[in-house]
C-alpha cells in the first residue's frame, strides 16, 4: 500500500484554479494573473494584524533586555530571515550581537542549497544551540508549510531554552499553537505555481517579516519620527543623507549638517541633541545614554 503523502493537503500544496492554463497566456495575461493573484496576500496579512502586534512586542521586549533576535527557516523561508536579519545592521546599525539567522547549510546554503537538510531536524537544533540561546532571546520560526523539520528543530531547541517564539507560517492549521508564544499565519491561498511558495507566501512572509523588526526597532528609539537617525554613515550616500536628516530636525543648512555631523562624529543621534539641547558631544552622548538612545526622551531631558 502506497502511503499517502503528508503534504498533499496542506494550502501551500494547493492547486490554484485560476492558472491551470497558464502556460497558454500571454505576457500581459500572466503579468494580470499574478497582480490579482498578489491582491490577496495584503488581505492576508492584514487579518493577522493582532498576532504581528503580539510579535512585534515580544521582540521589543526582548532586545530592551539585552536579548537577542534569531531568524530560522529554511528554502524561501530561511532567505528571508538571512536578508531581514542582514538589512537591521545597515539600516539600524544593530550591533552584530544582536541580530542572527540560521538556515540549512549555513551561508553557502543561501545560494546553494544542500540536499536534505532542512528536512534534518537535528540540524536545526544545533544551529541554534551553537548561538547559546538564553530566556531573553526571541525566535522567529519561518516556514511556509509550517512542516519543515529544520525549523522545528530550531524550534524545539529554543523552546528548551525558555526562548520566547514567534512562528511565521502560511498554514493557519498548523498544530504548533500550543509550542509558540505567537503564531502568524496569513492564510493566501494557492500558489500561482502550485507549491512555489517564493510567490504568494513569500510576499506575505516578507510583510510580516518587515513589520515585526520595522516596528521594534522604532520603539527601541531606532528613529525620530519616520527618520532614520541609527544610519551608518561609512557610504557617501549614507553621510548625506545624514546631512538631511540634520537639516530637517534643526534650523541648519547642509553645510553647516556638515560640519556639526564631523563634530558629532557622525552620530547623527548626537548631532541633533547637540543643536537642540546647545550641548558639546560628550553631554549629548551622555543624554542618549541616560534616555536608553531615544532622541526624544534625551531631547525632553533640557
Amino acid at each position: 500500500m502506497v502511503k499517502p503523502s503528508k503534504w498533499q493537503d496542506l494550502p501551500t500544496e494547493a492547486i490554484n484554479q485560476n492558472t491551470l492554463d497558464m502556460d497558454l497566456a500571454s505576457t500581459d495575461e500572466l503579468v494580470d494573473l499574478m497582480l490579482r493573484e498578489d491582491k490577496q496576500v495584503v488581505s492576508a496579512v492584514r487579518q493577522e494584524k493582532r498576532a504581528i502586534g503580539a510579535g512585534a512586542d515580544l521582540i521589543t521586549a526582548s532586545l530592551k533586555s539585552g536579548g537577542r533576535l534569531i531568524f530560522a527557516g529554511a528554502g524561501t523561508s530561511g532567505r528571508l530571515g538571512v536578508l531581514e536579519a542582514a538589512e537591521m545592521n545597515s539600516t539600524f546599525s544593530t550591533p552584530s550581537k544582536m541580530v542572527h539567522a540560521i538556515l540549512p547549510g549555513g551561508r553557502n546554503g543561501f545560494f546553494h542549497p544542500r540536499e536534505g537538510v532542512e528536512e534534518d531536524h537535528a540540524q536545526g537544533a544545533r544551529a541554534i544551540g551553537r548561538l547559546l540561546p538564553t530566556k531573553r532571546d526571541v525566535l522567529i520560526g519561518v516556514s511556509a508549510s509550517g512542516m519543515t523539520p529544520f525549523v522545528r528543530g530550531a524550534l524545539t531547541r529554543a523552546r528548551r531554552a525558555g526562548v520566547k517564539i514567534v512562528f511565521v507560517t502560511c498554514w493557519p492549521g498548523t498544530e504548533l499553537q500550543n509550542f509558540v508564544d505567537v503564531i502568524i499565519a496569513p492564510s493566501v491561498g494557492p500558489e500561482v505555481i502550485a507549491g512555489s511558495t517564493r510567490l504568494k507566501a513569500g510576499t506575505a512572509t516578507k510583510m510580516v517579516l518587515n513589520i515585526l523588526t520595522t516596528v521594534s526597532m522604532v520603539q527601541i528609539g531606532k528613529t525620530y519620527g519616520n527618520l532614520m537617525v541609527d544610519v551608518r554613515t561609512n557610504t557617501e550616500k549614507a553621510r548625506d543623507r545624514a546631512r538631511r536628516i540634520v537639516t530637517l530636525v534643526t534650523q541648519l543648512n547642509y553645510d553647516e549638517a556638515g560640519q556639526l555631523l564631523k563634530r558629532a562624529r557622525w552620530n547623527v543621534k548626537a548631532a541633533i541633541v547637540m543643536d537642540v539641547s546647545g550641548v558639546d558631544y560628550r553631554q549629548a552622548v551622555s543624554h542618549l545614554k541616560e534616555s536608553n538612545q531615544i532622541v526624544r526622551e534625551a531631547l525632553a531631558r533640557d
